[in-house]
């Protein structure tokens, strides 16, 4: 292998792992959103179980759904709009060609 590639290998990679990230954390969201009313919605199966209860519980619910769908929406845009910051960091000239070593630090000027 030669060290000949240019400055857009480095990118193209960078933004590969970007996408990766992404996907990644969007699926992760969604496991955790299912498990999330899975367990939400035990309490409600035993109340909905007693006659008393159970139109209350169709409505808590839906409120219920509507909640934790909201919670897991948001991280999911949070996480697309990071995507596209780093995308746009990265289209940059002169964007650091790894974010490690002697690259760029949150303290140095």
């Amino acid at each position: 292998m030669t060290q000949a590639k240019g400055k857009g290998d480095g990118r193209a990679a960078a933004r590969r792992l970007v996408d990766l990230v992404q996907k990644e954390v969007d699926d992760g969201a969604s496991s955790v959103e299912e498990i999330h009313k899975a367990i939400a919605n035990l309490p409600l199966d035993v109340l909905e179980r007693l006659d008393v209860f159970e139109e209350t519980v169709k409505g808590v619910r839906k409120v219920q759904e509507a909640r934790l769908g909201a919670i897991y929406d948001v991280i999911r845009k949070v996480n697309e709009e990071v995507g596209k910051l780093a995308k746009e960091i990265l289209a940059r000239p002169g964007a650091p060609k790894h974010a490690h070593g002697k690259g760029v630090h949150a303290h140095s000027r």
